[in-house]
């Protein structure tokens, strides 16, 4: 996919504040031997998310932090779409409970909404979008789904969001439950991110 003589990256931004977040693309990305920096390393402020989709919310965080940094960007939208909810939190989940940002809040508010019902059945969803400069015209796009259901009772101590009641049925765990590098392999922005980094490996390596 490389054209007009790009060269190969060097240097990477993420569009993201989320501590967990990063972490987690960070180690995705540390065998590619490429620098990943997190926008406040270029005071790029949050990106506005005014938009009803994944990835429209995602494209518009990238063109964000490329424009401001001046380097390739990548962003991600995520969420937790849940069978019961007509697929909500979706695109809220990070503010379902509102503002400020609590993964506590939000984890309470879904049990809430949860208890009287019979399926649970939910999935992790995640757009990744990656833009070469601010205008890139060809935004590379991958995405990846996660499978499992909520529980009331939260169990385990990593991961962040939704992972305390993200039941992996296939597995007899939570999410959070999970070592990171296990989750990495078969979470939701992990197979996203394989999938672009497959797409763009010509660029990147």
């Amino acid at each position: 996919m490389r054209g007009g003589g790009i060269e190969k990256m060097q240097k990477l931004v993420i569009a993201s504040g989320n501590a967990g977040k990063l972490g987690e693309i960070r180690h995705l990305l540390e065998p590619l031997g490429i620098e990943v920096l997190p926008q406040s390393a270029f005071n790029v402020v949050e990106a506005a998310e005014p938009y009803n989709t994944f990835v429209e919310n995602a494209l518009a965080k990238a063109r964000h932090a490329s424009k401001w940094s001046g380097v390739p960007a990548l962003a991600d939208d995520s969420g937790i779409c849940v069978d019961a909810l007509s697929g909500g939190p979706g695109v809220y989940s990070a503010r379902y409970a509102g503002e400020p940002r609590s993964d506590e809040r939000n984890n309470q508010k879904l049990v809430d909404a949860l208890k009287s019902r019979a399926n649970r059945k939910a999935h992790y969803y995640c757009i990744i979008v990656l833009v070469r400069h601010a205008d890139d015209p060809q935004p590379v796009i991958a995405d990846g789904a996660w499978h499992g259901e909520i529980i009331l009772e939260p169990r385990g101590k990593g991961g962040f969001g939704y992972d305390p009641h993200f039941f992996l049925p296939d597995l007899g765990k939570t999410a959070a439950e999970l070592p990171m590098a296990q989750k990495n392999q078969i979470s939701h922005r992990g197979k996203a991110l394989a999938r672009l980094v497959e797409s763009v490996r010509e660029e990147i390596l």
